[in-house]
């Protein structure tokens, strides 16, 4: 299995994963309870653009997990308006009415070229899920990944539909886990462009790759602190792979583990970059750590699964992770405050590398079945998976923008 491939390949440090001692296990519910929003007074004309704009709308905001689609008139919420194109321009006038009470929830209006339809219906939607429900919507953002097509392996970009799928490497090596800075205008990995694990950025404006650190041995698992100044990332330079924070420039090293006999891996910031979630085997299997991003003492947050593994902490404080459940990976999330704990796949799968939507409840993950890995996006309310990747490949190691 690919997974279990690049695992030993990466000598453990590219997996990670969060529990809580004690936790209480909630299996996810069936399904979301969502407030019913009429399109029907949404009226487009017959061009192509138009037709595009309102099919990527409708199912954005299906896809939101928060509302049903109907066109009846009888909805809770109304959206009119219209959309024309002229000109090679799209023009989109869109208003939200909340029919239990008569108020305008959202009014605006948007400007933008007929071939950006796609983009500007996700940004209706967002907006749309804004006036509604006051959370973020994910429609507009967009997932890094990684993907082996006909064995050559590279990072790619989509957007959280999976459509625009954009190859943004092309060195056909060992490449892992894409993470993205926090103004979206750079993704940091690890690669073997030289034939041995070292961490790299790549400007998403210029394609321009500068090396972060290729240090002697192992160079892996980076990812940006929320303000984008800081790199965790794990080294093997002394010997043994340990947790490490650099600058974004790659400088200033600060060694932030330092366990002789263990393999850490996998570093994940928390949301006010005050700590860090990684993974270390000192205690004989992978477990999940949490120390503060200066250092200090860690402490153990997973005692559930034999492996636990792939953490990512969320917008929202809880940490969704790989929890290895009677032979199969899949995936939880963890409330580390309270530490209560949701096991949100349960089919006879491989799940792994959990990334947060930052709406917070929203997981991509990828699903190995029959030796082949797609990308699905999971919903913790309890709406049915969706599979993002359609076209031929393996994908996996999904990251999700935060905006």
């Amino acid at each position: 299995m690919i997974k279990k491939y690049f695992i030993r390949l990466f000598f453990f440090c590219f997996i990670s994963a969060v529990f809580t001692a004690n936790a209480q296990v909630v299996v996810s519910k069936a399904g979301s309870p969502k407030c019913a929003l009429d399109l029907s007074g949404f009226r487009c004309s017959d061009g192509p653009s138009e037709a595009l704009f309102r099919q990527v709308l409708g199912d954005d905001l299906k896809r939101s997990g928060w509302f049903d689609v109907i066109k009846n008139g009888k909805g809770s919420f109304s959206v009119q308006g219209t959309c024309r194109e002229a000109g090679g321009n799209l023009t989109v006038r869109c208003q939200v009415d909340n029919m239990l009470n008569g108020a305008v929830a959202m009014s605006k209006s948007y400007d933008g070229k007929g071939a950006q339809s796609r983009k500007l219906a996700h940004t209706v939607a967002d907006d749309i899920v804004w006036a509604i429900k006051k959370v973020k919507g994910i429609a507009s953002t967009r997932i890094a990944l990684v993907g082996n097509r006909g064995g050559k392996k590279n990072i790619y970009i989509c957007d959280a539909d999976g459509a625009n799928m954009m190859q943004i490497t092309h060195d056909n090596v060992i490449c892992r886990f894409p993470e993205w800075s926090p103004d979206m205008t750079k993704l940091i990995y690890t690669a073997y462009l030289s034939g041995y694990p070292d961490v790299y950025m790549i400007n998403l404006s210029s394609y321009e790759r500068r090396t972060i650190s290729s240090s002697p041995g192992l160079n892996a698992g980076a990812a940006f602190s929320p303000d984008g100044r800081r790199i965790a990332l794990v080294l093997s330079k002394d010997g043994n792979p340990d947790l490490y924070v650099i600058s974004s420039s790659g400088g200033n090293l600060v060694k932030i583990t330092r366990t002789p006999y263990a393999s850490e891996a996998s570093p994940s910031w928390s949301p006010d970059g005050e700590q860090i979630v990684y993974v270390s085997d000192k205690s004989g299997s992978p477990q999940l750590y949490v120390v503060g991003s200066g250092g200090g003492e860690p402490r153990r947050v997973s005692w559930k699964g034999s492996e636990n593994v792939s953490p990512d902490w969320g917008p929202d404080g809880r940490i969704v992770c790989t929890s290895r459940r009677e032979g199969k990976y899949q995936i939880c999330v963890l409330d580390p405050s309270s530490k209560k704990e949701e096991q949100v796949t349960t089919d006879w799968a491989d799940h792994e590398d959990p990334s947060w939507a930052p709406d917070g409840r929203h997981i991509v993950c990828s699903k190995t079945s029959n030796y082949h890995s797609d990308l699905y996006i999971l919903d913790t309310l309890g709406d049915h998976p969706v599979r993002l990747t359609t076209i031929q490949g393996e994908w996996y190691s999904p990251a999700w923008s935060s905006k």
